[in-house]
């Protein structure tokens, strides 16, 4: 499930494309429909050809309802920015893209509208600007896709456009940690409190009990709706409406984060790395007042600049956050700060809990630099010591630090050898070095002890050796690894060390000599008077000597190859084959005969129609 969102300057037809492509119209308001404006934020939903649905986040255009823009926009996945070919570029245009870049959004597509307002050297006009446009921003690869909401044209292709883009958009991860930054809060009646948002690093479920981030309150999840159908778990990246118990909507308020007990500090101090825009015309002074926007939320909040009094348009800086009250994040969110007039800049939240810094300390920039790089080592490092192996995705959420931080530092872990990672993507298994080491020890000694007390199997069930390791279901992923590294050699359904050699004791070659010669002498009819152990049996069965055909039946491989083929060639030849031909071609009994063709029933060779058998 994904969330688009729309962007765009006023009137330039995004609420009518929403309803074109819908059937739904964002505006909700009443005074939204009587003034023909989107103010607030607008949802709907939509089923793409290759029945992937997406919710849509429609946002205001006009310059004094940015704010109740950036409330919708942090959790999308995929954004359409809007430009009318009869106006072309805008000013909200241009903030709007600026918020989407600022806000690392990668994946878009730039739709042109009212194309059906234009001729098509106008049109060529407004694409060669908006390539300029985009081309220095996150959306550089977006395509442009005209079309016209009211005339039906190129909203197929724009359809295609989303559904393609959003087939190599990665899901959004589960981190373990559910945050539901809300955007909306109102009351149905029967039903009480709802609260709606996109979900973000977690899952929710109907029954669980949450939390509301800062206020502190304590309340169930009633129901949930996604799309206005009930479902009972809400997965990360949907839109979803919680209803809940216990609370009311006058406790609640837009910027809150529903979220899983006991996790969620809220803070008024971050640490950042600060961007500001590069078409500003005066340089962000220090402890300048600005707003400040993350998810949902909205603070005020006093810029302190680390490295200078000042940070000039399209300059990056470190620097402080000192926000007027509690908001709920993480380290890794991104934020947005503007003026009462203009959006200025915005980054990414390296330390969501920060402590006031000393300006002007070279040692304090490092140490920014590096908790910017992902330098959460120890916290790793210490947390696969107690608790390994572990799943990356499970990792990423016991730290409390973004993927985005931790993942560099797997990978440095992993290059240094500090680190064995096991599988790839999100289900990769992680151990430290030395408990790799352990492991291998602990899978070794186990073999090597079960080829000290069954000598003559080839080596140890690897079902057995998955439960001995006690790794549980990772025993799928650590084993293709000791075998990778050469720790373990697997055959077939066992596995031995690489220096294991079968030790037959003279006694048991002299068994095994004595059934193959009993095979020799009557290999269509073979007794089982000289069967010998089950362990030299299957040893024989591995080495391919002998073909198992019951369980008291056992035809030298030989015998075997060269009654199938007899058997496929007759029946190829005459186009069937009864029992008692099969009888008579081999010189053997009934028995013998029987469990042969059952056999080969069985190992879909022949099938059997009455009393005769024809190819499968």
């Amino acid at each position: 499930m994904f969330v688009l969102g729309t962007a765009g300057h006023i009137d330039h037809g995004k609420s009518v494309l929403v309803y074109a492509l819908t059937g739904i119209d964002p505006d909700r308001l009443r005074e939204e429909k009587e003034r023909g404006m989107t103010i607030d934020l607008g949802f709907a939903w939509l089923k793409l050809p290759s029945g992937r649905e997406v919710g849509i986040v429609d946002v205001p255009g006009h310059e004094r309802f940015v704010k109740n823009m950036l409330a919708g926009v942090g959790g999308i996945d995929l954004a359409l920015l809007i430009i009318a070919a009869n106006e072309g570029v805008m000013p909200q245009t241009k903030e709007h893209l600026a918020i989407l870049d600022l806000l690392g959004i990668q994946s878009g597509i730039v739709v042109i509208t009212k194309k059906d307002l234009v001729d098509d050297e106008w049109l060529s006009l407004v694409k060669m600007e908006i390539e300029e446009l985009i081309a220095p921003t996150t959306l550089s690869q977006a395509p442009i896709i005209p079309i016209s909401a009211i005339t039906g044209d190129g909203l197929p292709d724009l359809v295609s456009a989303i559904d393609n883009l959003l087939s190599s958009t990665e899901p959004r991860k589960d981190l373990g940690r559910p945050r539901l930054p809300i955007d909306r809060v109102f009351t149905i009646a029967g039903a009480g409190t709802i609260v709606t948002g996109t979900l973000i690093d977690g899952s929710l479920a109907v029954g669980q009990e949450v939390e509301i981030v800062p206020a502190g309150l304590k309340s169930r999840l009633r129901g949930l709706q996604m799309h206005k159908a009930r479902i009972n778990t809400a997965n990360p990246g949907i839109r979803v409406a919680a209803n809940l118990v216990g609370v009311t909507t006058s406790q609640l308020q837009r910027g809150d984060v529903l979220t899983k007990l006991s996790w969620l500090i809220p803070t008024t101090m971050v640490s950042v790395k600060l961007r500001l825009l590069p078409y500003l015309y005066r340089p962000l002074r220090h402890n300048v007042a600005v707003s400040f926007y993350t998810g949902a939320a909205e603070a005020m909040a006093k810029v302190r600049l680390l490295e200078g009094e000042e940070l000039k348009p399209g300059e990056v800086a470190w620097g402080q956050l000192l926000l007027d009250r509690p908001v709920a994040v993480v380290s890794g969110d991104h934020f947005i700060i503007r003026s009462s007039t203009e959006t200025l800049g915005g980054g990414r939240i390296v330390d969501s809990h920060a402590k006031r810094l000393r300006r002007f300390r070279p040692a304090i920039i490092q140490s920014l630099r590096v908790r910017e790089e992902g330098t959460a080592e120890e916290v790793v490092m210490t947390l696969l010591e107690t608790k390994q192996p572990l799943e990356l995705s499970v990792l990423l959420a016991e730290v409390d630090l973004p993927a985005s931080e931790v993942q560099p530092v797997m990978e440095a872990l992993v290059q240094q050898k500090k680190v064995v990672r096991i599988g790839q993507r999100e289900l990769c298994l992680l151990l430290t070095m030395s408990g790799w080491e352990r492991l291998v020890q602990k899978a070794a000694t186990i073999v090597r002890n079960y080829h000290q007390r069954f000598p003559a199997r080839v080596g140890m069930p690897k079902v057995e050796l998955s439960s001995k390791l006690e790794a549980g279901t990772y025993s799928t992923a650590i084993l293709p690894k000791l075998f990778e590294e050469g720790v373990l050699v697997e055959e077939g359904l066992v596995v031995r060390l690489p220096t294991h050699r079968i030790q037959l004791t003279p006694a048991q070659q002299a068994r095994i000599d004595t059934f193959l010669n009993s095979l020799a002498q009557n290999p269509y009819a073979p007794t089982s008077e000289l069967i010998p152990e089950p362990d030299l049996l299957n040893l024989l069965v591995q080495r391919h000597e002998i073909v198992k055909v019951s369980d008291s039946v056992f035809f030298s491989t030989s015998a075997y190859n060269e009654m199938v083929e007899k058997v496929t060639a007759h029946i190829k030849a005459q186009g069937k084959i009864t029992l008692a031909e099969v009888r008579d071609m081999f010189k053997t009994s009934r028995k013998y005969t029987q469990v042969f063709l059952e056999h080969l029933d069985g190992e879909k060779v022949t099938r059997r129609i009455g009393d005769e058998r024809v190819l499968y």
